[in-house]
């Protein structure tokens, strides 16, 4: 049997916490940010947990994680 591939994409964006859930960083802190408030903006910069619903599909894409 071969090794089984890692998704580049995805371990770029994916890191496992110590309990093995996954950590993501939340999206539309890119750019047209004049529009968007302050309180917003600082909270698009804190990191969120990985839905449940979405965990097994990225186990599969991360078997090394």
């Amino acid at each position: 049997m071969p090794k089984m591939k890692t998704s580049r994409a995805a371990a770029k964006r994916f890191k496992a916490t110590g309990t093995g859930k996954l950590k993501r960083n939340k999206a539309y802190k890119s750019h047209i940010l004049t529009k968007k408030t302050t309180k917003r903006k600082r909270d698009l910069r804190k990191s969120a947990i990985t839905d449940a619903t979405n965990v097994k599909t990225m186990k599969k894409i991360l078997p090394y994680l």
